[in-house]
């Protein structure tokens, strides 16, 4: 059974992800709204968070490296251990490079697809980082999530983005709740990705969205809350 999945973000008014973009405003600093963020994420109380590889590789700055002598590479899930709390990465190709098995005291877990090279997977091993790969190239994400519950008991996971990851998550029905942080901020940029994409098609016709509430917050921020569903279960 995959784990109950609430995606939370913070975005500006016009549905801009990146803080360092956002214009200033007299209710609050980009310091506090974050603050605001880290608050909720610690009150939803999730067993694990999920990320795509460009977020992660923001916190994770090491770079490639020779395995440990005598790491072996194993297929297809390896535990490198069992934590209160997880990190997970959807990294398809293997580019993520770590030198120490958490993030921030999170248990690092990252999804692979099939054709990462046994040298990666006993790099990863080797830094005491658990991984999950994919029976094909591309990720499977509805059988990495009953994977993560399965070996790892995670029953609760947020997912906070990139807008990739997002947009696949939700258009496979696999997301349960939306959270947004609206900060009193604009970004404007041509070109500059949302807090969702899912590529020229979008997401029309996948899920329906019901709303649960507005929260007003200090510092100008507004919590929006949504249910959602695929449109296959709603229809």
């Amino acid at each position: 059974m995959k784990p109950h999945v609430a995606c939370l973000m913070m975005s500006s008014i016009d549905g801009r992800l990146h803080p360092s973009r956002y214009t200033d405003s007299p209710d609050g600093t980009r310091k506090e709204w974050s603050g605001l963020y880290e608050r909720l994420h610690g009150e939803m109380a999730a067993d694990a968070w999920l990320v795509g590889r460009v977020t992660m590789a923001e916190m994770s700055k090491a770079g490639p490296h020779a395995p440990a002598d005598g790491v072996a590479a194993i297929r297809p899930v390896h535990v490198a251990a069992k934590a209160d709390s997880y990190a997970v990465a959807a990294d398809r190709g293997g580019k993520l490079h770590f030198d120490k098995g958490d993030v921030g005291g999170d248990h690092v877990i990252v999804l692979l697809g099939a054709d990462v090279s046994d040298e990666h997977l006993a790099e990863l091993a080797g830094d005491g980082v658990s991984y999950v790969v994919a029976d094909t190239a591309q990720i499977d994400l509805a059988a990495a999530l009953d994977t993560l519950s399965a070996h790892f008991g995670i029953r609760r996971l947020l997912l906070e983005g990139g807008g990739g990851i997002n947009g696949s998550m939700l258009a496979a029905g696999l997301v349960d709740e939306l959270h947004v942080l609206v900060a009193p901020a604009l970004d404007g940029g041509d070109g500059i990705q949302g807090i969702v994409s899912h590529g020229a098609g979008g997401l029309a016709g996948t899920v329906k969205l019901s709303f649960l509430s507005a929260t007003p917050m200090e510092h100008g921020v507004v919590h929006l809350s949504y249910d959602v569903r695929s449109d296959r279960d709603a229809s």
